[in-house]
């Protein structure tokens, strides 16, 4: 780009912010900035970047008087005035905030043709992230003690993640830039597009939270929350609760989540397994009814609970420790309290083992199970299922 003796108004306020952007950045306060190259400010929407500045740092483009940037090669007026935007980035970008370890990587930015950028969800944009704000919501999980928590604990909904990353921990990804991330094998933009959702999430929650060394950060999602609550009190209360109680806060809230991770065929037979719109049914019956075998049942029950082991790890040994306690307590009861759909959901939820294994030991303890099925789907109201 080359301006002329009789430079237009534009060409001369694009000198003047140039000038003005060069001397703040130049400033001790934004010394970390200068390290930086170009290419750590741009975003993947930005169009019409100016290539052959990204991969040098500030120090060195500050460094270049303004004539000889704007005759550089492939740099024209609307480029150089790209440039200019990404220094006012730059500038924005407080010095206090800026991650010290993420890094360009060549080749991330590619021109392309004008597109539109993917819609917001819940406030986040995969279009709008930079290695700024990636720097930025990796320093919230690390600071805040959340490296070691699972991807999928944290994601809005497992139907979206892949299920090979469903258990790998945030710390996997922390010290790792944006472009590293997305030059890893296997890490399409799908799989990519999960985990900043992830990160995005958490950043969103504790970014603005100060830290006190007697208190630690908990997350935990939103339904399962409502679950542990719950226990702990019935924990501590004599007696078992009524039908209606255990429904309202373990069943229905532990079948919410299944149908907000899980295909809608695998919601519907944990519907059907808890008898939500008629009466418990059977591994044998589900298979029917659905058109699948039993191994394909086995398969998706066994999803059930995958899902359950990475949304609420300790769900187990909770759920286990009330059923002991709830089987105690019933014995003393009369008439029998109903307890069956307790029962269904802790064997839906956390089976005590996996079931659909080969062989002639689990096949045998399978048919047992599925006759133990049959006799609860036409056993009276009130007649319980048996605590193993």
């Amino acid at each position: 780009m080359k301006f002329s003796k009789s430079a237009s108004v534009e060409e001369l306020q694009v000198i003047s912010r140039f000038e003005s952007l060069r001397k703040i950045l130049l400033s001790k306060q934004y010394a970390d900035h200068l390290k930086k190259s170009l290419a750590y400010w741009a975003l993947p929407t930005d169009r019409r970047l100016p290539l052959a500045f990204l991969g040098r740092t500030l120090e060195d483009l500050l460094g270049t008087p303004f004539p000889e940037l704007s005759n550089t090669p492939g740099i024209g007026q609307k480029k150089i005035c790209s440039f200019v935007k990404l220094l006012a980035r730059a500038a924005n970008t407080d010095p206090a905030e800026l991650p010290t370890d993420a890094l360009y990587l060549p080749g991330e930015f590619e021109e392309g043709p004008e597109g539109k950028s993917e819609g917001k969800k819940n406030g986040f944009n995969p279009a709008s992230i930079s290695e700024v704000v990636w720097g930025q919501w990796r320093a919230s999980v690390l600071k805040h003690g959340l490296g070691g928590e699972k991807l999928g604990r944290f994601a809005p909904t497992l139907r979206h993640m892949t299920r090979v990353i469903w258990n790998t921990p945030l710390e996997a990804y922390t010290r790792h830039s944006l472009g590293e991330i997305r030059r890893m094998k296997t890490h399409g933009e799908k799989r990519v597009r999960a985990i900043l959702e992830v990160f995005y999430g958490v950043h969103s929650l504790v970014a603005n939270m100060g830290s006190q060394p007697h208190l630690v950060l908990r997350i935990v999602p939103r339904l399962i929350d409502k679950v542990e609550q719950w226990i702990g009190r019935a924990l501590q209360t004599h007696g078992v609760p009524s039908r209606e109680e255990i429904f309202e806060n373990l069943v229905s809230p532990l079948l919410e989540q299944v149908r907000l991770d899980a295909t809608q065929q695998i919601a519907s037979l944990a519907e059907n397994r808890l008898g939500i719109s008629g009466p418990i049914t059977s591994v044998r019956q589900a298979a029917r009814s659905m058109g699948l075998t039993r191994a394909r049942v086995y398969q998706l029950l066994n999803e059930i609970n995958d899902i359950m082991a990475v949304r609420w790890p300790t769900g187990r040994h909770q759920v286990y420790e009330l059923r002991e306690k709830l089987a105690g307590e019933e014995k003393q009861m009369d008439p029998a309290p109903d307890l069956a759909q307790f029962y269904a959901a802790i064997e839906l939820f956390y089976p005590g083992a996996r079931r659909g294994a080969a062989g002639p030991l689990d096949q045998a303890r399978l048919d047992e199970d599925e006759e133990a099925d049959e006799a609860a789907s036409s056993r009276p109201r009130g007649q319980l299922l048996p605590a193993h």
